[in-house]
């Protein structure tokens, strides 16, 4: 634990010096909060723009963040330093990927701001397990990538589809029918009631199987690749 804790602090320093990864967690929640408080449209549907920054920030800050730290630490050779100061492997996972949840967690709860308070606490839940999955994904990434620019032209697509998949489905049938099977667009289905009968029985299943995919598939990438 105090292995994980050192480096969850030294990602805070280094994430104040880095404005690249910095605005990513601050984007999306002050675009949500400027454009729920600016813009009001007669027909538009309650939390429009909370419901979709909110499924664009959970599909693209913590993928990317982490898939960004792991490969430049690879690239810079920080992690063999790490490895040879005795911090295994999976100290070091748990420890990024619990400090970009942490920071994408602070930038959720600023778009709480913009929210009723009755509907805050299933809020947070689905941002904090949506979340959770795309660290899983950014890991994969990271790992299977030796520098900044494979982790950069591997994750684009990825957030593609996790971060812009349920905006565009909004717009397009087509788009929907293959949406419907991220988990991501289960999410937003949620964030468009604010209620958990909102994902159903096929929802929880999608968010289940793609949870237990990308887990699967960091395994995988992790005994191949390690964090050499």
């Amino acid at each position: 634990m105090r292995n994980i804790f050192i480096i969850i602090k030294k990602q805070f320093k280094d994430t104040l010096k880095n404005k690249t990864i910095l605005i990513q967690f601050i984007l999306f929640p002050f675009f949500t909060i400027i454009m729920e408080n600016l813009i009001h449209i007669e027909g538009m549907p309650k939390y429009y723009f909370a419901r979709m920054f909110s499924v664009m920030y959970l599909g693209m800050s913590p993928t990317m963040a982490v898939a960004a730290i792991i490969s430049e630490e690879k690239e810079k050779n920080t992690l063999r330093v790490l490895m040879m100061a005795n911090v295994k492997p999976w100290q070091y996972l748990t420890g990024i990927c619990s400090y970009v949840w942490i920071i994408c967690m602070i930038g959720a709860c600023l778009i709480t701001t913009v929210i009723e308070p009755g509907v805050i606490p299933f809020y947070m839940c689905l941002m904090a397990l949506g979340f959770f999955v795309s660290t899983i994904v950014g890991a994969c990434v990271g790992i299977c990538s030796k520098n900044q620019m494979t982790a950069t032209s591997m994750v684009m697509p990825i957030i593609i589809v996790l971060a812009f998949a349920p905006m565009l489905s909004m717009f397009n049938e087509k788009i929907s029918v293959v949406a419907q099977f991220v988990y991501t667009q289960q999410l937003m289905n949620a964030f468009g009631a604010m209620s958990w009968g909102a994902i159903g029985g096929k929802g929880f299943a999608i968010i289940g199987v793609n949870t237990l995919l990308f887990i699967v598939l960091f395994v995988v990438a992790y005994r191949k690749k390690g964090l050499e």
